[in-house]
C-alpha cells in the first residue's frame, strides 16, 4: 500500500515544476540569502531594507526576474529575488503585470520599491546585460557580477552602463558587486556605475570596478545638480581611465577605497560638488583628486589618505588637481556612524572583502 505524500512534498514538487517552466523558484526560508544591513547614506532618509519582510523567489533567467517583479500584488510589495547562473539577452524578455514595468534586454527595476536582488549559489553573472533602476526607492543589489554592457555595437543594453540609476530614485544600496568592462567608449562601453536626474541616498560598498574608460558619475551634465548623499566605501577601482567617480553637485563621502591605475583622473569633484575623502589608498595613478575638464569648480575635504606613486598635472584653466599636497577646501558633515580602517590597511582589507562571490565579507578592523 502506497503512503500518501505529505502536503509539504506536494508543494515542493509543484514549486520545482514551476521552476523548470519559468526559471523561478520560491525559496524555503532557510535558503534565503543574508543581506546584512545597509551602510552609509543609504541608512538615511528612512533607511534601505529592500525586500525584507516579503517572500523570496529564486531566478535563473532575466525573464524570471521580471516575472517575480510582475507577479507581486503591487509595485511596492516586498520581494527578495535570489539569482543564480548567467543572465543574458537570450533569457531576458519583457514581462507585464501589476508589479512591474519591464523591457527586453535589460533588468528593469522601474517604478518599483522594496526589492532585493541578490546573487546566490555558485554566483550570478549578468553578461552584457545591465541593471537599470529608475523612478524607484528602497532597492538592494548585492553579490552579482555585471560585465561588458555596451551602448554601441552588439548587443546593447542599458545605455552601456553596468548599473544605471536615474530619475527620482531614493535609497539604494549596491553591495559586494563586480562591475567590469573590456575597454572604453571607443569599444562601445559607457559607465560602470552612473547616477543622475535626482538620485539620492545611495551607497556603493565592497565592490570592484575595473577595466573601463569610465568608472561612474553623479549627474549627467553641469546643470544636473539634484543628486547627492552618496557613499562609496571599501571599493576597488582598478584600471579606470576617469570618473572614479565624477561628481556634479551634491555631497559624496568616499572612504577606505583602494584605487589602482587611475590612468587619466580619479575623483573629479566639479560643478559645486563637495566630497569628503577619508583614509583611501591611491596607487600607481594620475590626478586622483581635483576638478578636471571644466572651469566649474568642485570641493573636497581630505584626511588620512595615502598617495603611493601618484603623479599630478600642472594646474590649468580646466584642470585643478588637488595635489601634489592635497589640502581641504571645504568641510562636510557626515550624519551616520562609520568606522574608518587605517589607510595602510585598505589594500589588504579590500582585497579580501570586495567583489561578488566573496561570502559578503566585511572589514573586521584588522589588516
Amino acid at each position: 500500500m502506497k503512503r500518501a505524500l505529505p502536503l509539504r512534498l506536494h508543494a515542493a514538487l509543484a514549486t520545482m515544476a514551476l521552476a523548470a517552466a519559468t526559471g523561478t523558484l520560491v525559496s524555503m526560508p532557510e535558503a534565503s540569502a543574508a543581506t546584512g544591513s545597509a551602510t552609509g547614506y543609504a541608512t538615511q532618509n528612512g533607511g534601505t531594507t529592500g525586500g525584507a519582510g516579503g517572500r523570496t523567489v529564486r531566478a535563473t533567467t532575466g525573464t524570471a526576474i521580471h516575472q517575480a517583479l510582475c507577479g507581486r500584488a503591487s509595485t511596492s510589495t516586498p520581494i527578495t529575488i535570489e539569482v543564480t547562473g548567467t543572465i543574458n539577452h537570450a533569457n531576458t524578455k519583457k514581462v507585464s503585470g501589476a508589479g512591474c514595468d519591464t523591457a527586453d534586454g535589460v533588468i528593469e527595476l522601474k517604478k518599483v520599491s522594496n526589492v532585493t536582488l541578490v546573487g546566490v549559489g555558485s554566483g550570478a553573472l549578468f553578461d552584457q546585460l545591465g541593471i537599470h533602476i529608475r523612478e524607484s526607492k528602497n532597492i538592494i543589489v548585492q553579490n552579482v557580477t555585471v560585465r561588458n554592457v555596451k551602448k554601441s555595437g552588439s548587443p546593447t543594453s542599458n545605455g552601456g552602463d553596468a548599473i544605471g540609476i536615474e530619475r527620482n530614485v531614493r535609497n539604494v544600496w549596491i553591495d559586494h558587486t563586480t562591475l567590469e568592462a573590456s575597454g572604453g567608449e571607443s569599444e562601445g562601453f559607457d559607465g560602470l556605475f552612473d547616477l543622475k536626474d535626482n538620485t539620492q541616498y545611495v551607497t556603493l560598498s565592497y565592490s570592484v570596478l575595473r577595466n573601463s574608460g569610465r568608472g561612474g558619475l553623479v549627474g549627467n551634465s553641469e546643470s544636473d545638480r539634484s543628486n547627492g548623499y552618496i557613499t562609496y566605501h571599501h571599493n576597488r577601482y582598478e584600471n579606470i581611465d576617469s570618473r572614479a567617480p565624477l561628481l556634479r553637485g551634491g555631497i559624496a563621502h568616499l572612504y577606505n577605497n583602494h584605487y589602482v591605475r587611475l590612468n587619466d583622473s580619479g575623483i573629479n569633484s566639479r560643478a559645486g560638488a563637495r566630497a569628503k575623502v577619508d583614509n583611501n589608498y591611491f596607487e600607481d595613478s594620475k590626478d586622483v583628486l581635483g576638478t578636471f575638464y571644466t572651469d566649474a569648480a568642485g570641493y573636497w575635504q581630505v584626511g588620512g589618505n595615502i598617495f603611493d606613486n601618484v603623479t599630478w598635472s600642472a594646474p590649468g584653466s580646466e584642470n585643478r588637481p588637488a595635489g601634489p599636497d592635497p589640502k581641504s577646501n571645504t568641510t562636510v558633515s557626515i550624519p551616520y556612524s562609520h568606522t574608518l580602517d587605517e589607510a595602510g590597511c585598505v589594500p589588504a582589507v579590500v582585497s579580501r572583502t570586495a567583489g561578488a562571490n566573496k561570502g559578503l565579507q566585511v572589514s573586521d578592523g584588522r589588516c
